[in-house]
């Protein structure tokens, strides 16, 4: 077992750590299932050790998009997301690597024993504020190998349309309560500007920090969006 077993029954008796994001999945909403191209990109120029079997850690693994793509680099796989609804389905459609997958919070601990080479994220961690976002990357840089990566890819960016929507919650870069557009019934979504990420990411070294700009014309006009990929190394 790779978790303690206080830890496994309690994971299993919590209903659910992300109450907004459990809905989607129960409403078969925010249900992709295709691997995100950035991330394949990201982990295939940084963090894949050919001819090396690799732990990798993902944290909000979702509806499971990722994890084929991780299991075809026959990486030994981990992951975390605050839904019960998806981990109990994703515990189902991935049998060999039940044990694997779990229902936490990744902003209070990080269930799993010894380290990892690479730990993954795409668009989770920015659901949070920005103390629960610290608290994470200091686990994250706990959980590491010396030397090793976090990719973080969809950190969105102050220079998005929805930034100067929705309602401030607890600090200057999280809002909440969308009424329309992306982040409708997702809870808090945090923002981010460079300056603010170099503030958040000061333990590790950045080795690559990229900011992708989108404006649309049809059918919204100049509409943005906006967000951040990192790569960032202890």
């Amino acid at each position: 077992m790779f978790i303690d077993q206080a830890m496994k029954v309690a994971t299993e008796k919590s209903m659910t750590f992300s109450e907004e994001w459990d809905v989607c999945y129960k409403n078969n909403t925010q249900m992709a299932i295709w691997p995100w191209s950035e991330l394949v990109s990201f982990v295939m120029k940084y963090g894949y050790r050919a001819n090396k079997k690799i732990r990798i850690l993902e944290l909000g693994c979702g509806a499971g998009a990722n994890i084929p793509f991780f299991m075809s680099l026959n990486a030994e796989y981990f992951a975390m997301d605050g839904s019960a609804t998806i981990v109990k389905t994703l515990k189902k459609k991935f049998p060999t690597i039940k044990e694997n997958i779990v229902i936490g919070d990744f902003t209070k601990e990080i269930p799993f024993k010894g380290t990892f080479d690479l730990i993954v994220d795409r668009s989770a961690i920015t659901h949070n504020t920005t103390r629960g976002i610290m608290q994470c990357l200091d686990l994250v840089y706990t959980k590491l190998k010396k030397g090793r990566k976090y990719i973080g890819t969809g950190w969105f960016s102050t220079m998005h349309s929805d930034y100067k929507h929705g309602i401030q919650d607890q600090d200057f870069f999280t809002r909440t309560n969308y009424k329309n557009g992306q982040f409708v019934h997702v809870g808090r979504v945090h923002f981010s500007d460079k300056k603010h990420l170099l503030d958040l990411f000061k333990k590790f070294k950045i080795l690559v920090l990229e900011h992708n700009i989108t404006k649309t014309e049809v059918p919204k006009k100049n509409n943005v969006i906006a967000g951040w990929n990192i790569v960032a190394q202890k």
